[in-house]
């Protein structure tokens, strides 16, 4: 169990950090480069995904899965294209 909160507890820190820099890139003037799909995924993320989903670490899966997975929740979570592209890139990038 205390490994279970440890894991958690280290995701939510390295998601939290990611959000930061990513926010922080995109503040800062990113151009929509490799780097701008990432940014965008991060919020997108952040901003859907976690309203029904506990923080998943990025390792559960790989990236042909979470392609599938991501594109299957698109349907669900009523997501755009764009921010389906965006959270594939953003957890393919941050597996």
């Amino acid at each position: 169990m205390q490994k279970s909160i440890e894991k958690t507890g280290r995701l939510l820190l390295a998601m939290t950090l990611t959000l930061g820099v990513a926010f922080g890139a995109q503040a800062a003037g990113s151009d929509k480069s490799k780097e701008g799909d990432f940014v965008r995924g991060a919020r997108a993320w952040a901003e859907n995904c976690t309203r029904c989903h506990n923080v998943r670490d990025p390792k559960e899966l790989r990236d042909d899965q979470w392609k599938t997975t991501v594109t299957h929740m698109r349907v669900r979570g009523g997501l755009t294209g764009q921010q389906t592209r965006d959270i594939i890139k953003f957890m393919q990038e941050s597996n």
